[in-house]
């Protein structure tokens, strides 16, 4: 049973996709293009036999004309959600995001492929995304970069009553997850080829251990 949805507003990426699977609207040069994507699924036996599985289901993105209106500015809206379980009813937190690159491969080997050309990630499953952005609503990028960011901020009073924001949800019984749809980011300074993926982190603690896993989404286009 999932325990707790939380709904979050992202960042979208622009500009004309390569994979133009259906178009929202009429009209050549402002019409929104739709590509709906695969998400994924990995299940992990941890070392203490507790067996994690994390879905990415229902996923997609809407590219739509920058308003920067030129071929530096990209934009588009993302949808999906993270569905996790965990056998035993142990406890967790899921961090769902993104990476943007700029000229950079991020297509590491389907859904549970990391990143190259820029993130060095040996080992897809367990890496904890380097995040170098706060929202995916301005990223700024150049040929050779990408960034990742994390889809959440979620308001709430640390243990002193001052407001912190949290980037994860957390989860009990063994069970949750996260929604997020039309969240929208901008990218500007990049004047090549410029890809998106998303990315669903998993940290779980049992009796005997602590575990970071991450899922892949497929890459796709922007442009």
């Amino acid at each position: 049973m999932i325990d707790r949805k939380f709904v979050a507003r992202v960042a979208g990426l622009g500009g004309a996709a390569a994979l133009a699977l259906g178009l929202l609207s009429t009209g050549a040069a402002n019409a929104d293009t739709f590509i709906p994507l695969p998400g994924g699924q990995i299940v992990k036996t941890l070392s203490d036999g507790t067996v994690l599985t994390i879905r990415l289901v229902g996923e997609s993105a809407n590219i739509n004309p920058s308003m920067g209106a030129t071929p530096v500015h990209r934009n588009a809206w993302v949808s999906g959600s993270a569905q996790v379980d965990v056998t035993d009813g142990w406890n967790g937190a899921i961090f769902p995001g993104y990476v943007v690159a700029c000229q950079v491969n991020i297509d590491g080997g389907g859904a549970e492929g990391g990143v190259t050309g820029g993130l060095d990630w040996s080992d897809s499953q367990n890496v904890k995304p380097s995040v170098g952005a706060t929202s995916g609503a301005n990223l700024s990028l150049g040929p050779g970069q990408a960034q990742s960011f994390y889809v959440l901020d979620l308001e709430q009073a640390d243990d002193f009553g001052n407001e912190a924001h949290k980037k994860r949800n957390k989860f009990k019984g063994g069970s949750g997850s996260v929604t997020w749809a039309d969240e929208t980011i901008g990218l500007s300074g990049c004047g090549g080829y410029a890809q998106a993926r998303a990315f669903v982190s998993v940290e779980v603690e049992t009796d005997n251990v602590i575990t970071w896993t991450t899922l892949w989404g497929q890459p796709f286009s922007l442009g």
